[in-house]
Parts: structure tokens; C-alpha cells; sequence
């Protein structure tokens, strides 16, 4: 493959890294508000932390302008005792957590498909082989991308956690859709280019294209 090819997939790897990383540190994967009488709670889910707000309204509705913030609270979620983990929310907790699990996987892979790249193209044979293993990481990267979106929705179509009733998707949830997606995308852009390298397309493989051997 040519240098420009894997120049274009190095850039357009860094952002699925950003997103990856944004999805699973940003506590709106699922977003809950619920309002009673003056107050209203809002309660943010993350993959790794739940961070609630309460809003005490103003009780004049002439005085829109007015309201008391009590304050901005976020912990790790879930937690064995506070969340139940360990009686009626065993399931989701073990599932929630797997969903922790396979989105680092994620980020490690779509790390390591970077590296591989700065290190495949040194040589001339190295660019020949390499993009196999940067389509195998980045197909790798959004299959585990894709396991956690499929986690999360499944447990926020089920209501298998309380505070799930009313719930909406966050900017996490469209994030990690958004990187398995193009995920996909670029994988296949690295495939498609690396076969037509291969079969000894000049823009594909460049001004020192080759061709097979046939017997």
C-alpha cells in the first residue's frame, strides 16, 4: 500500500481513539430526570460513573430566573452495596461492568492499530504486509465498541436497572455508536486498498506497484 493510503487511515484512527476514550470517561450514557413538586433530579449514567444534580425551582413561576443548584455529586457506578450488586441488580452489574470491560479493549486495540501503523510503514515490505494487522486491530476495535453498544442498549431497553424508567440516550451512547461505525468504515478502506495493493493496482500500491507471480 502506499504511504498516502495508511496516512489517511492513521487519521482517521485518531479520532475514533478520541471518541472511544470521550465515550467511556463522559457519565451520559443515560440521562434520567425526574421532577417532584419544586424539585428536579438529574441523574447522568456513565460506564464508569453516576453523577446526580438536584434543582430546587423557584416556586414563583414569574421568577423563571431563579433557582438553587444544591450541588453536583458523581461516584463510581456501579457499587456492590449502594447499587445492589450483589442481590435484585446482579445481572445488570455483571453486564454493566463487562460493558466497561470491552470498551477498554476497544481503546486499547484502536491504540495499538496506531502504533502499528507508524511502525508499518518504514519499509517498503513492511507496507506490503501491515495493513492485515491494522484492519484486523481496527475491525477488532469496533467489534468490541459494538458489544458495549449492544450491552447498554439492551439493558436501557429492558429497564434492567431502576433508575433506567426514564432514561434517554446521552453524547456517550452517540459517541460509541459513532466509533463503531466508522470503525467498520475504515476497516473496510484498509481492506479494499490492501487487496488492490496486492493485485498490483498503481493507486493502490504506488509508483513501486508489483505483480504476482502466476505459474
Amino acid at each position: 500500500m502506499r504511504k498516502t493510503s495508511y496516512a489517511l487511515t492513521f487519521i482517521a484512527v485518531i479520532p475514533l481513539l478520541i471518541f472511544n476514550i470521550l465515550s467511556a470517561r463522559l457519565p451520559d450514557w443515560l440521562v434520567a430526570t425526574h421532577t417532584v413538586d419544586d424539585t428536579r433530579v438529574t441523574v447522568r449514567y456513565g460506564l464508569m460513573e453516576r453523577c446526580e444534580r438536584i434543582t430546587f425551582e423557584a416556586p414563583d413561576p414569574s421568577n423563571v430566573t431563579h433557582s438553587d443548584y444544591s450541588g453536583y455529586e458523581c461516584r463510581h457506578f456501579p457499587l456492590r452495596e449502594q447499587d445492589k450488586c450483589e442481590t435484585e441488580n446482579k445481572i445488570f452489574c455483571a453486564a454493566w461492568v463487562s460493558a466497561q470491560y470491552f470498551t477498554e479493549l476497544g481503546i486499547g486495540f484502536a491504540a495499538t492499530a496506531l502504533v502499528t501503523l507508524l511502525f508499518g510503514v518504514s519499509t517498503h515490505s513492511r507496507r506490503r504486509r501491515v495493513w492485515r494487522a491494522v484492519a484486523g486491530l481496527v475491525v477488532l476495535h469496533a467489534v468490541f465498541q459494538l458489544t458495549t453498544f449492544i450491552l447498554v442498549a439492551e439493558l436501557y431497553r429492558m429497564n434492567r436497572f431502576p433508575g433506567f424508567d426514564h432514561a434517554k440516550p446521552g453524547s456517550g451512547f452517540v459517541l460509541n455508536a459513532v466509533s463503531w461505525l466508522v470503525g467498520f468504515g475504515v476497516a473496510y478502506g484498509v481492506i479494499y486498498t490492501g487487496v488492490a495493493a496486492d493485485r498490483g493496482y498503481r493507486w493502490a500500491a504506488g509508483n513501486r506497484y508489483y505483480y504476482s507471480i502466476r505459474g
